[in-house]
């Protein structure tokens, strides 16, 4: 008897256990919990520091384990909780309207026995009849979030969650978007298979109208990391029209997204309302690729990956990567194009300048304002580049990056006229002005491909190279120039000219009138070797000599970018023999829009004073002896002209601005 009294008190216990267990079964399914709506609605109440309010009937009901569920928690019955108008109220500042959430009806499938370790883990979540109204400030505060209570001992964990039909405006003041969706269930048809919602949109972005559509799946399985929710939304916003169609990767996050994504519109200039990013004029363009989302704390990376676009009659397509970091977005990627226009792109680099200006350099303005936006590290290969009314340019590189208002293209390589550009920039926008730097090398550049258009070039054979080191201030091309300081170089090496325009330079009249009556011919050019010293804008020229096989030019002088005028002294000398020839020292002045070249007049009236002179007084036959040039002049080492011209141009160094 003493033994079994130990197994009396086991079973006593289990037997009051058991008492217990349908006591509280009974209870659980003969309770009313609408009675226990107002103790529920004022707890919640008092711990999120918002009214909350179940309005409708709240029930209770016990059921199987879901067989679809793993481990023991299939065999395990749970607690199916449904409530009728459950709703949450709105912050006193919003304008949005009193509540936040109004849930016609919500049913979930809680697992008990979590509970004892503070977690929720709902099974099954459906939520159908939901209104949402939630508004974010421009200082961040926002409607949904609650009283900091500080860290929360319960963890709750969804497996499924399934919608059903709703309305939502979402305002947002730091973006400037009235957002506007109203959902409804398909329920048949082919989308029935893959989507579960069908939404209508409405509302503005920065001011344009927003108007469009799509479809959502219905059921989220938010326990798989690896489930995906699919998404199909097209919107018109203002003048853009924007498709987006692929999947949501892990919504219990979210923490990834995954679309196609088609942007379409008149012109990208349009694309300010939804970007904020002041862009140009441009013709009607589209672009299809992949935008990826990834989620990192708070923080939304996004990458546009492999898209292809077009602009007018120019193209693009690469990859591009966009980060929210601090102080600055960050823009990444890599672009190529196979044939870009540049009156495609619009006045890209700022406002246009006056259509009515006398300038020939160019003077529209950079843009600065905006460089402090955003930093780019961006990559670009061109296959074509056309500009107006001037030579294509070939095979772009070029490796751009903007940091803190400094843009700097290094290097900034491409192709002309049959030759190679090499080149690094650098524009300081910090300042009022920009401070700008260039050095410069252009290899074999073809006479004749740098005037197409010029009949008398077509036969050159020449090959032009240059260099130029610059540094300047200002917010144009033409006011860097014009107080630019620095060098500038230029070689031909052997080819061949036009014959007519060396004789016109000359003034050799017989042969003048014999090229226009029977025909130019080509003449060979043995070397031209330039070099120029630039202060303050003024280009000085430190040595300029062509040598041809019948003339050596001699020329000194400067250009004055500041003010675009030119002021040379051009003195030609024959090789050979020349009847009546007026060959004379030339000048070349004037304005760049409006140069004027003539012969020196001193010299010219000497020779024809001599003229006159011999007609009178020995016979009217020598007049002709002043204008007979005997061709004595030694010409040019070109070997050696080439080789200082080079030298010089390696050792040149970018000087500094001077003030005024």
């Amino acid at each position: 008897m003493k033994k079994s009294r130990p197994l009396k008190i086991v079973l006593g216990i289990v037997a009051t256990l058991l008492l217990v267990l349908t006591a509280i079964v009974i209870f659980v399914l003969t309770f009313d919990w609408n009675r226990a709506r107002p103790w529920i609605n004022q707890r919640v109440s008092d711990n999120i520091g918002r009214e909350f309010a179940i309005n409708g009937d709240l029930r209770v009901q016990w059921e199987h384990g879901d067989a679809t569920e793993s481990g023991w928690r299939r065999y395990v019955p749970r607690p199916r909780i449904s409530a009728a108008d459950v709703s949450i109220a709105n912050p006193a500042w919003t304008s949005t309207g009193p509540r936040l959430v109004n849930i016609g009806s919500i049913v979930a499938a809680v697992h008990p026995l979590p509970l004892l370790h503070k977690e929720v883990a709902i099974a099954d979540l459906a939520v159908d009849k939901v209104t949402v109204a939630a508004q974010r400030r421009a200082d961040g505060s926002n409607t949904w979030t609650f009283k900091d209570n500080g860290p929360s001992e319960w963890e709750v964990d969804i497996g499924r969650l399934t919608l059903g039909e709703g309305d939502l405006r979402y305002l947002d003041d730091g973006i400037k978007l009235d957002l506007r969706a109203k959902a409804s269930g398909i329920n048949q048809g082919a989308d029935a298979r893959q989507y579960g919602l069908r939404f209508d949109l409405s509302g503005s972005y920065r001011n344009a109208p927003i108007t469009g559509g799509g479809k959502v799946g219905k059921v989220l399985a938010l326990r798989d990391e690896h489930a995906n929710f699919p998404v199909q939304a097209s919107a018109d916003l203002g003048k853009n029209k924007i498709a987006i169609e692929g999947l949501v990767t892990d919504p219990r996050a979210p923490a990834g997204l995954d679309l196609k994504l088609t942007l379409g519109g008149d012109s990208m200039a349009d694309l300010y309302p939804l970007t904020g990013v002041l862009l140009p004029e441009t013709p009607p363009y589209t672009t299809t690729g992949r935008l990826i989302g990834k989620k990192s704390g708070a923080i939304w990376n996004w990458t546009y990956k492999n898209f292809t676009g077009t602009v007018g009659g120019s193209d693009l397509e690469g990859t591009l990567a966009y980060s929210p970091r601090k102080p600055r977005p960050l823009l990444t990627g890599a672009l190529t194009s196979r044939q870009l226009r540049l009156e495609d792109l619009g006045p890209t680099i700022g406002a246009k300048g006056n259509d009515k200006t006398d300038k020939a350099l160019p003077v529209d303005q950079f843009n600065t304002a905006k460089w402090g936006a955003l930093d780019a590290d961006v990559k670009f290969t061109g296959k074509k580049l056309i500009r107006t009314h001037d030579i294509p340019l070939q095979d772009i590189e070029t490796h751009i990056v903007m940091k803190d208002k400094v843009l700097t293209l290094t290097p900034l390589n491409f192709g002309m006229a049959g030759g190679d550009i090499t080149s690094n920039v650098k524009l300081d926008g910090r300042q009022k002005q920009i401070d700008a730097q260039i050095r410069m090398a252009a290899r074999h550049l073809k006479i004749r491909q740098l005037f197409p258009k010029l009949e008398s070039m077509q036969a050159s054979v020449g090959e032009v190279s240059g260099d130029a080191a610059l540094a300047g201030k200002g917010n144009s091309v033409s006011a860097m120039l014009a107080t630019s300081s620095g060098e500038l170089g230029a070689t031909v090496s052997e080819g061949s000219v036009s014959k007519f325009i060396l004789e016109a330079a000359g003034l050799n009249i017989a042969n003048l009138v014999f090229v226009k009556l029977f025909g130019d011919k080509q003449i060979q050019l043995n070397c031209l070797a330039g070099d120029f010293v630039v202060e303050h804008g003024k280009a000085q020229t430190r040595r300029f000599v062509i040598d041809t096989q019948e003339a050596v030019i001699n020329v000194s002088g400067n250009v004055d970018m500041a003010r675009e005028t030119l002021d040379f002294d051009v003195r030609p000398q024959t090789k050979g023999l020349r009847i009546i020839s007026l060959r004379t020292p030339l000048y070349a002045r004037g304005t760049f829009t409006n140069p004027d070249v003539g012969p020196q007049k001193g010299p010219l009236a000497l020779k024809a004073g001599a003229a006159v002179a011999l007609a009178t007084i020995v016979n009217p036959a020598a007049a002709i002896i002043p204008l007979v040039n005997p061709g004595k002049v030694e010409p040019v080492d070109c070997a050696a002209a080439l080789a200082e011209a080079n030298d010089t141009r390696k050792a040149a160094k970018t000087q500094p601005v001077k003030k005024r």
